[in-house]
C-alpha cells in the first residue's frame, strides 16, 4: 500500500488507542517504508508516540530490498523523525548484525530487537513442517553480543519460534551486558 492508504488504514485503530490508557503505539513486522510512514503519520495525527519495528531478510534488508538505514532515513525524513525509536523483529541476529555499523548515527535510532529463534529464511520457515526453535542459549549470547556493540538497545524480546526458554536466556545473557565483563578465573 502507498503512504496515504497506510495512514487511512491504521488511523481508526490508532485513534481508538488514543482514547484509552494506551501510552504508545508499536508497529511490528513492517516490511516496507511506505506503510511505516503511513502508520507514523496516523500516530502523529492522533497524538500518540510510536515505535516502528522492521522485518529483515537474511541479507539484512527489508523484503523490498531496501536497506534498514534507508528505510529509517525515509521514515524520519517523511515524518520529521516522529518515531520515538525503531526496532528489528522477525529476523535472526545472523541476518542483520553485519548491517549495523558501530557508531553510525542512524543505528542510534534503534532501541529494540525481537529476533526469531531460527536462522532459517522467511521462505524456509514458510515451507517448514516443523518449528525450528533454534538454540535458546546461543540466541541469548547473540543478544549479549549485540548489547555489547550497541548498549542503547534496551527493548528485548522474541519473535517467531521463541518461547519462555529463549526469553530467559536473553535475560540471563543481557543482565549487566553493558557493564565490563569479569575476568575469567
Amino acid at each position: 500500500m502507498n503512504v496515504a492508504q497506510a495512514e487511512a488504514y491504521h488511523a481508526g485503530q490508532i485513534a481508538t488507542f488514543s482514547e484509552t490508557q494506551a501510552d504508545m503505539v508499536t508497529a511490528i513486522t513492517m516490511t516496507n517504508a511506505n506503510e511505516a510512514i503511513g502508520i507514523t503519520r496516523a500516530a502523529v495525527a492522533a497524538g500518540m508516540p510510536i515505535a516502528i519495528s522492521f522485518t529483515l531478510e537474511t541479507d539484512g534488508c527489508l523484503p523490498t530490498g531496501q536497506s534498514l538505514e534507508d528505510a529509517i532515513g525515509a521514515v524520519d525524513t517523511a515524518t520529521r523523525r516522529a518515531p520515538a525509536y525503531y526496532m528489528i523483529n522477525c529476523a535472526h541476529p545472523t541476518h542483520f548484525e553485519s548491517a549495523l555499523p558501530v557508531g553510525a548515527d542512524w543505528v542510534q535510532r534503534l532501541r529494540g530487537i525481537r529476533a526469531n529463534a531460527s536462522q532459517r529464511s522467511h521462505a524456509e520457515l514458510d515451507q517448514a513442517k516443523d518449528l525450528d526453535a533454534g538454540d535458546p542459549a546461543e540466541l541469548g549470547r547473540q543478544y549479549r553480543t549485540l548489547r555489547h556493540r550497541f548498549s542503547h538497545l534496551n527493548v528485548l524480546g522474541g519473535c517467531c519460534g521463541t518461547d519462555h526458554r529463549h526469553v530467559e536466556q536473553i535475560c540471563l545473557a543481557c543482565v549487566g551486558a553493558d557493564a565490563p565483563r569479569p575476568a575469567a578465573p
